[in-house]
């Protein structure tokens, strides 16, 4: 079975610091393969809320995840301070890809790199929606 590649975005459109806390480490010494996506949660929860927006009101609708795939490369470890850039690299007609690439701050070493699909989603009625044009005049 052929690997996953992700490739680095040209630029990123947001970045933010966090910190490996203890119970982010597994029973091996370093960052479990379950936090990576927990940090990508929190670096897309500041991500939104610096556009003023948040995974439950995206413009009047929701956000879901569709689907995510995961590279790593470092291993990383308890108190390290982690820099993670998130960059839209995609746009389809009802979500948007997001890239994250999360390196060791003091290292400069990459850690790893992940995406994210993500559906906009219309909780009350259950279904899909249309990506708002505002986004898209954003990130297009």
């Amino acid at each position: 079975m052929p690997r996953v590649k992700l490739f680095k975005p040209k630029s990123f459109d947001f970045e933010t610091i966090l910190y490996l806390r203890i119970y982010d480490i597994n029973y091996g010494g370093h960052m479990g393969n379950d936090t990576v996506l927990r940090l990508a949660h929190e670096a897309r929860i500041k991500f939104l809320n610096s556009l003023d927006l948040c995974e439950k009101d995206f413009y009047g609708s929701g956000l879901i995840m569709a689907d995510s795939a995961i590279v790593y490369k470092q291993q990383a470890f308890y108190g390290d301070k982690l820099t993670i850039q998130v960059s839209v690299t995609e746009l389809y007609p009802y979500g948007f890809d997001l890239f994250y690439l999360i390196i060791n701050t003091d290292s400069n070493l990459e850690v790893a790199r992940l995406k994210t699909g993500l559906v906009c989603y219309d909780y009350i009625h259950k279904k899909v929606v249309d990506l708002s044009p505002d986004f898209k005049e954003k990130f297009g």
